[in-house]
């Protein structure tokens, strides 16, 4: 029977963890932190999107280059596999715009007590509170997990599933990445991705809170466009956030380190110039008497009207059949190109995922397993893999998670 220690009780440790058991495997789950999940509790708003309905394709291009790495792992264990491993533990899920994969109570807590009830079931030991200091090798393969308190925990295979470095306090503050560039893995600088931007410009703060819909927005270095992003954005009282921020998050801080960034968002992205202009002027003809700030409700939300309108340095009191063309032009302008300068990225401890990782090309994708060090194993966060918001990450963490323990109890 195989000895395997687990070290990170999250999404991709638990599974790991039962998988491996389920396997065959004698199995230790080492947790830092006094509980968990912790990170899982938090996802998606505590809501957990735990993986999304995109085809294949389409889940594997979402992590750029590198998404190829996945294959074999997401052919093992996919979206429909982990919708039925949670409907076997009581937890029916539930679809909701952009294939987003929620439970069906919208409550995280019943994602992380499947995962917990998994692992239990599985006959999996959990220690809480146990930091790991080093995995020790014999030759070239592990053969024992050190705690900080010196502790020996003797073992044929180790899983490093630790996560990256944002959240620090659930436990995910790059412990594992210490750990395997100390066994000779290279690390592949970790950065913030999925995180919130502050804006130079101050108004958001006004509009903190308002969540715009569908619209579409896109990040410029100079004449050069970063990336570009459908959905909805959040304002807050620093900048802005929401789903279309977050996934351009990585690009936008990058550039930033070179120069500025602009984002152009357009407020009605399904009319063009010209037809936005006919609406425009619709709606002036019908308000034609009143002041200009009451003449844009059938357009914008309340709460952004008097941003555009200081904005749009067009008198707020002014009759609407007195603005002029080129007034209203400039007004249209605005709702097709409203600007903000991007001042900073959040850090690394605010981003929701940690960009870079465990380099790739170290780790064997059919099993997990380190290329440099017999009985290593890698799982999730740790990895240098990242995709947008919508379910991808944690679908990514679950499957590599399960091929790792299933490997790791078989090999």
């Amino acid at each position: 029977m195989k000895k395997v220690v687990i070290i990170g009780g999250g999404a991709a440790g638990m599974m790991a963890a039962g998988r491996a058991a389920e396997c065959g495997a004698k199995v230790t789950l080492l947790e830092k932190t006094d509980s968990l999940g912790n990170k899982l509790l938090i996802t998606g708003k505590d809501r957990c999107n735990f993986t999304n309905t995109a085809p294949l394709k389409e889940f594997i291009a979402k992590f750029g280059k590198k998404g190829s790495f996945l294959y074999h792992a997401f052919y093992n264990f996919f979206n429909e596999d982990l919708r039925e491993f949670f409907k076997k533990f009581n937890v029916p899920s539930k679809e909701e715009r952009g294939g987003r994969i929620f439970p069906q109570s919208d409550k995280s807590e019943d994602i992380q007590g499947a995962l917990v009830h998994y692992i239990k079931k599985s006959g999996v030991k959990i220690l809480l509170g146990k930091s790991v200091k080093e995995i020790i090798r014999r030759g070239k393969s592990v053969c024992a997990a050190k705690t900080k308190d010196d502790e020996i925990i003797e073992c044929d295979r180790v899983i490093l599933c630790t996560g990256g470095m944002s959240y620090p306090g659930t436990g995910s503050a790059g412990d594992g990445y210490r750990i395997a560039k100390k066994l000779g893995h290279t690390i592949v600088h970790p950065r913030a991705a999925l995180v919130p931007l502050d804006t130079v410009e101050k108004w958001t703060n006004e509009l903190s809170g308002l969540t715009l819909e569908n619209i579409s927005a896109k990040a410029m270095y100079g004449q050069k466009k970063i990336c570009e992003e459908f959905g909805d954005m959040l304002f807050t009282h620093f900048g802005v956030s929401g789903p279309i921020i977050l996934s351009m998050s990585k690009k936008i801080a990058e550039s930033l380190e070179s120069g500025k960034v602009f984002l152009h968002i357009d407020l009605k992205p399904a009319l063009s110039f010209e037809k936005l202009d006919l609406r425009v002027q619709r709606d002036f003809v019908k308000y034609s008497n009143k002041a200009f700030r009451n003449a844009l409700d059938d357009l914008l939300p309340k709460s952004l009207i008097p941003i555009i309108v200081r904005l749009s340095n067009i008198l707020e009191d002014k009759p609407v059949h007195s603005v002029t063309r080129e007034e209203r032009i400039k007004l249209v302008t605005l709702f097709k190109d409203l600007r903000l300068e991007v001042s900073r990225a959040h850090p690394i401890e605010e981003a929701i995922i940690t960009s870079g990782g465990v380099a790739l090309e170290e780790v064997d994708n059919h099993t997990m397993e380190s290329r440099l060090v017999k009985g290593l194993y890698f799982a999730g966060e740790i990895l240098d893999l990242d995709a947008p918001t919508g379910g991808y990450n944690l679908q990514m963490a679950f499957s590599t998670g399960r091929i790792a323990g299933e490997s790791a109890a078989k090999k």
